[in-house]
């Protein structure tokens, strides 16, 4: 609603695809990645002065001035900076530590969910959204030898993804949680000092990284209105 009356701008966009890492500006009226993703009305992002390279490294970066990239091939988009949030879109979420699996990648951080559920089942049946935004977090491919990276947010394609939430890697302590009628609790034993243990306690929030704070991928070069 509020992107109809705002000034075309544009935004950087890092966008990880099944082969391909793609680096760009694309001219948008919206503010946040998020929404750029998920409210585009085509199935494919048009970005300009593109810098390509193979998600192996191996190949010559190759640079263009146009390209089309397809959302459907899109693992993720990484955001590195952080900006204010909109108070009028902000909206309570639940959020929770994830591990998400998109082949070859794994990213960790925190999920947000919807508030009202009464679980962490109900909350994950109730996550909708093409593109899921995951914040604080950290993003890695063993199987292509490529070391875990942080990002402020990673929007993860939602068709792609396995979504594992109050997780434990092998090798962490077994999750004993005295209250385990509550989905919501966490475990009272101590976490393993690890970033794959069980995850943080759920905490509830006043701003959805998705419907309020306002995520971009780079620095701000043009005018952008509220999503």
């Amino acid at each position: 609603m509020f992107a109809a009356f705002a000034e075309l701008g544009r935004v950087e966009l890092t966008l990880y695809t099944d082969a391909l890492i793609a680096r760009g500006t694309i001219r948008t009226r919206q503010h946040r990645v998020s929404d750029i993703l998920n409210l585009a009305e085509t199935p494919f992002l048009v970005l300009e002065a593109v810098n390509i390279t193979d998600l192996d490294g191996r190949a010559s970066a190759i640079e263009a001035d146009v390209a089309q990239i397809n959302l459907d091939a899109v693992l993720f988009a990484v955001v590195s900076t952080r900006t204010s949030p909109s108070p009028e879109l902000r909206a309570p979420k639940m959020q929770r530590e994830a591990i998400i699996s998109v082949p070859p990648f794994r990213v960790t951080g925190t999920l947000h969910l919807p508030a009202s559920a009464a679980n962490l089942r109900e909350a994950l049946t109730d996550l909708t959204g093409r593109f899921l935004p995951v914040t604080d977090a950290e993003f890695e491919a063993p199987s292509l030898a490529l070391g875990p990276q942080a990002a402020v947010m990673v929007a993860v394609n939602h068709h792609r993804a396995q979504i594992l939430a109050r997780y434990t890697n092998p090798g962490d302590r077994p999750n004993e949680d005295p209250h385990a009628g509550s989905p919501w609790a966490s475990s009272t034993a101590e976490p393993p000092t690890g970033g794959w243990g069980v995850g943080a306690p759920a905490q509830p929030i006043d701003a959805d990284p998705w419907a309020g704070a306002e995520w971009t991928s780079g620095p701000e070069d043009g005018p952008h209105g509220d999503a």
